[in-house]
């Protein structure tokens, strides 16, 4: 797509930090990073969200995420790393291809990406579990 930023960068009319590629992604460094090492995992295909890789996919693209987040955390010496997947402007996706962030994280690094917890009853929570299994 002409006007996605990712498709351009995928097409070389964008300068990126390239770590990785492979048939199904290229990594590369997000230019707004969370953290030193916030790597972007992109699909060469455009998809919009998540919910729109077909099955076929979907398997290469996380196998793909697997190996960048096994050299994002050996290679940078990460105590552990986020995988996030935001899904839709109310999630947070600014960008409009479907991509997973890979951020390193270090045990005194003090972020936190968790949103604050939720302290909901057992009627509220057997409904949404109810919502859920009966779709």
């Amino acid at each position: 797509m002409e006007n996605c930023i990712f498709c351009r960068i995928l097409a070389g009319d964008i300068p990126s930090r390239i770590v990785y590629e492979d048939d199904a992604v290229v990594a590369f460094l997000d230019i707004n990073p969370a953290a030193p090492g916030h790597t972007l995992v992109v699909p060469k295909e455009h998809f919009n969200t998540l919910l729109d890789v077909g099955v076929d996919t979907i398997g290469p693209v996380f196998s793909s995420v697997k190996t960048v987040a096994e050299l994002v955390k050996t290679r940078l010496e990460a105590d552990g790393f986020n995988l996030l997947v935001n899904q839709g402007r109310a999630a947070g996706q600014l960008i409009e291809h479907f991509h997973v962030h890979i951020i390193p994280r270090y045990e005194d690094d003090q972020r936190g990406l968790m949103p604050p917890k939720l302290d909901l009853g057992d009627d509220e929570m057997d409904q949404i579990a109810e919502k859920l299994r009966s779709g």
